[in-house]
């Protein structure tokens, strides 16, 4: 019955379908801000997830013994009261049924009192947990972390905020025929027929709470999850070996194109080169031919094999040459290969 309240709060408070009401009246003082849950997939025939209490709060898996100075605020929500009348043949009212064991012969109906009252929201200051959660780790040898780590189903929540009761509530259910005036009784003993029955219990109970996930890493550090699209959970290796190959794809991609933008504008300047050679002609006797210049020569006859052209022949295109310079010389090497035309005169003319 208490289940079946909480559902129905949950359903017409709404809060975008973050709320999740508590299950039952015995695990409801687990529910408390800061206060840790499992969560996890029923299977895929269910969407919906069971949250499932544990007797730990954050700071208990948390290294070190500093306490979270995260603060909790607190403000009145609303004042709650319901009355419903629940059909015995939908899946709302089987459950009533059977949470409560009302006798239901010659019922079609169940008429559903909750009496909230006035109910207060706790929340966790977000920002300032954020903050302080940057300099903790997780401690992995904590048993609930253990456990939580060999499911691949479950993932750690922090409850971050809950509603709670202010006064000494009551629960009452009458089966009956739809169309009669309802009637409550809070003893079982004035109804000896068994139709009707009522629970009360005290003030502050939680009925309803919310949740952050929480995606822990393998060093330890830990993120909340504080929107709906990310996701909970624990870095796999396989997950971090990925993360890993996807950088280093992404590193080598950038230096291959940097290496190409620079063999790109080597042939720009190259190209350059060439095109001022041939808008302002050079003869071969400018430079070649005058006394004291350097002389072209062919490098075979001196022992010296084919080679590239230190201009032209750089990069993707590998032109070769088997001529060069005897008085020019680059990285220790006696001589350089130039094309006699135009790389010797180019050559020569930019040395000048």
């Amino acid at each position: 019955m208490f289940a079946a309240a909480t559902k129905s709060f949950v359903k017409q408070v709404g809060d975008g379908g973050r709320l999740v009401p508590v299950p039952s009246l015995s695990e409801a003082d687990k529910y408390q801000p800061l206060s840790l849950v499992v969560k996890k997939k029923r299977c895929f025939l269910f969407p919906r997830y069971k949250f499932t209490s544990t007797p730990f709060t954050l700071k208990d898996i948390l290294l070190g013994d500093r306490e979270i100075s995260a603060g909790i605020s607190s403000y009145q929500l609303l004042n709650y009261e319901d009355e419903s009348d629940v059909s015995l043949y939908g899946r709302r009212g089987n459950h009533i049924v059977n949470d409560v064991g009302i006798n239901v012969t010659g019922s079609d109906s169940i008429a559903v009192k909750a009496s909230f009252g006035i109910v207060t929201k706790h929340e966790v200051e977000v920002s300032t947990l954020l903050k302080e959660i940057t300099t903790r780790k997780i401690n992995f040898d904590h048993s609930l972390i253990r456990q939580s780590r060999s499911s691949r189903k479950a993932v750690l929540c922090v409850v971050m905020e809950s509603i709670r009761t202010t006064r000494q509530c009551s629960l009452s259910v009458h089966a009956g025929i739809r169309g009669e005036a309802m009637r409550f009784h809070f003893m079982d003993e004035q109804n000896p027929k068994g139709r009707d029955k009522a629970i009360v219990f005290p003030a502050h109970t939680t009925i309803a709470f919310s949740v952050f996930e929480l995606f822990i890493y393998l060093d330890g550090a830990f993120d909340l999850c504080v929107t709906s699209v990310s996701k909970g959970g624990f870095e796999r290796e396989e997950t971090a070996t990925f993360a890993f190959l996807y950088r280093l794809r992404n590193i080598l991609f950038e230096r291959n194109r940097r290496v190409m933008d620079a063999i790109s504008r080597s042939q720009f300047y190259l190209d350059d080169l060439f095109s001022d050679y041939y808008e302002k002609p050079l003869s071969m006797s400018d430079i070649s031919l005058k006394e004291g210049t350097h002389i072209r020569v062919n490098l075979l006859n001196h022992n010296i094999p084919k080679g590239p052209c230190i201009l032209c022949g750089m990069g993707n295109l590998k032109r070769e040459t088997v001529y060069g310079c005897f008085q020019c010389s680059v990285d220790g090497q006696k001589y350089v290969r130039l094309h006699a035309v135009p790389c010797f005169d180019i050559w020569h003319k930019r040395m000048k």
